[in-house]
């Protein structure tokens, strides 16, 4: 970034989440802090119906949601995504955009690596292998910086359970689309802003924990 001072802008970044029918939301990856056990107990239905969701989003843009077909992502279905929906849109945002993710298992997938050495060399952020070309290694347990776990899943966790709920799998997603759809631009101006001070926050602390509201 100090070579660079409009890296964060050209950076996209993506993560998937589970959302439940019962309401029960499953972000991967998301460390929740506090400075007590409050021994709360919360029941939630077992196998309840779920959708896997794909998500990325820019400095202007939120593309998806993009929702996987059955209960399980592999690592094809990954890059089944990334090939036939998500690649081709970032191009006509900006040329020179970054492309991040998380290193999840799916991510790692030998084919989705691949993938992007041959499509996006040294313009990828994530887990590499040895002889990957990527842009930098995304570090692990980063929940911190990664706008898709400080804004947006909440974001869209909030206004897709809000009574009266989804009753099927159609109103689920339904739900979801509409409120991704919610996030304006000027919201994304002002989370750039945010991760700009996340960052600047890890730096002063060398990479320790960001404790910001």
């Amino acid at each position: 970034m100090e070579n660079d001072g409009d890296l964060l802008a050209k950076i996209i970044f993506s993560d998937e989440a589970t959302f439940h029918l019962s309401g029960k939301v499953n972000r991967y990856n998301v460390r929740i802090w506090g400075s007590g056990n409050l021994r709360v107990t919360l029941e939630v239905e077992r196998d309840s119906p779920k959708l896997n969701v794909f998500c990325a989003i820019s400095k202007q843009t939120v593309y998806g949601p993009f929702v996987f077909e059955g209960q399980t992502v592999t690592g094809r279905r990954y890059l089944e995504m990334l090939t036939s929906w998500l690649i081709p849109q970032p191009a006509v945002e900006r040329h020179d955009y970054l492309f991040q993710h998380d290193g999840a298992p799916l991510h790692w997938h030998l084919t989705v690596r691949t993938f992007l050495n041959e499509h996006l060399p040294n313009r990828w952020i994530g887990h590499p292998g040895q002889n990957d070309q990527v842009f930098c290694k995304w570090p692990p347990r980063s929940s911190d910086l990664t706008v898709c776990d400080f804004f947006l899943w909440g974001y869209v966790k909030d206004r897709v359970y809000v009574p009266p709920l989804p009753a099927t799998v159609v109103e689920l997603q339904e739900h979801i689309t509409a409120s991704v759809n919610s996030v304006m631009p000027d919201m994304l101006q002002r989370v750039w802003s945010e991760l700009d001070y996340r960052i600047d926050v890890c730096r002063v602390t060398k990479g320790g924990h960001i404790e910001c509201v």
